[in-house]
């Protein structure tokens, strides 16, 4: 078994990337119970994938930890307690992102691929060291954006880092946080005005929903929700796609997607086990 690592990143901060990888990964997680899924929080300093899963309490040991020798992987990994096949390995909050350089991550991630079948990133905001570290082991990236011009030029210029790594990267996109009543009012921009400026193929759009700031309170992800919430079927159907599944964009606007339609077409699984 040689795991498939991909690398959820932004630019911009407070773009729901956490809340993002947190959902993601629990849709997989249940969705297929033989797939074994580790998450790893790269914010060091500043780490929030715990509290997605309700995990905080239960974490002794963290990534730089494992990086410096003081453990284990498995004694550091935190397994879900809804879902056994996934682990977290969780970010230190007491150090700082040059605890770790782009040579250990890679060295780490490898170990872990003959663990886990999928091995999930939240990269942390910028692109300082903490955006190479997390990239440096990566086979493909879902870069998160919400439909608003400072959050698109930043993905665009992380696009642009990606595209100039040595090895190629795939970028995929996930319009997060997106209200439709702004859209049709031209308050907000399309879908495919975002699609237009970044180039890439779009992989789902994820409306806006209080739902999940509750959710993320109780440390419950929301695609484990299989109650009808737009949100939780957006990350739900995301986590299908990925796995190949052929699946049309939530009509949230009331219209036919073209556009998505047409990018769909183009779409081949991105986790190939068999």
């Amino acid at each position: 078994m040689v795991g498939k690592t991909i690398l959820f990143t932004s630019g911009k901060g407070g773009v729901g990337k956490t809340t993002c990888t947190a959902n993601i990964a629990a849709a997989l997680a249940a969705q297929d119970h033989t797939m074994n899924i580790c998450m790893i929080d790269m914010d060091i300093g500043l780490r929030n994938l715990d509290i997605q899963f309700g995990l905080e309490n239960r974490i002794v040991y963290n990534l730089v930890d494992v990086v410096e020798g003081t453990c284990k992987i498995k004694q550091a990994l935190v397994r879900d307690k809804r879902l056994p096949n996934l682990c977290l390995l969780p970010s230190a909050q007491t150090r700082d992102k040059s605890a770790v350089n782009p040579e250990q991550m890679i060295e780490l991630i490898d170990e872990l691929r003959t663990q886990f079948d999928l091995i999930l990133i939240d990269c942390p905001a910028g692109i300082e060291q903490g955006f190479h570290n997390s990239a440096a082991a990566a086979d493909e990236a879902i870069i998160i954006t919400l439909a608003e011009m400072s959050a698109v030029r930043d993905a665009d210029r992380i696009i642009g880092i990606l595209e100039s790594y040595p090895r190629k990267i795939n970028c995929w996109l996930v319009i997060n946080r997106l209200n439709p009543g702004m859209v049709k009012t031209n308050d907000m921009m399309g879908v495919d005005d975002v699609i237009e400026i970044l180039g890439i193929r779009l992989l789902g759009v994820v409306p806006e929903d209080k739902r999940i700031i509750i959710a993320t309170n109780k440390g419950e992800p929301l695609s484990l929700n299989n109650e009808n919430d737009w949100a939780g079927q957006a990350f739900r159907n995301i986590a299908k796609r990925l796995t190949g599944e052929e699946l049309p964009l939530m009509d949230i606007f009331g219209e036919n997607q073209n556009i998505f339609l047409k990018q769909l077409k183009k779409l081949k699984a991105l986790i190939k086990f068999k």
